[in-house]
């Protein structure tokens, strides 16, 4: 019996596509998406929908905040809720 499983479930499939997106996949892993892909049609989807996700957040312009502020508003967000609740 073979150590190497050749057939992977979509849910599966999804998540080495999520690994792949963020270049965290093994080449193994890597293969089998590749073979799910083949025959799976909604997977393909998946995978082309988030190859093009990838590809909008790489080419925008988002400019986030800094640390520094988001720290202050978590502060603060912190204290209103405090607030609220009391």
């Amino acid at each position: 019996m073979s150590k190497f499983k050749f057939k992977i479930k979509c849910d599966e499939a999804n998540h080495v596509c999520d690994k792949t997106q963020y270049e965290d996949a093994s080449l193994w892993e890597k293969i089998i998406l590749s073979l799910h892909l083949i025959y799976c049609r909604a997977c393909r989807k998946y995978s082309k929908n988030n190859a093009t996700l990838t590809e909008t957040i790489a080419k925008s312009e988002i400019v986030c905040l800094e640390k520094s502020c988001k720290d202050a508003m978590k502060k603060d967000l912190d204290k209103a809720i405090r607030e609220v609740s009391n």
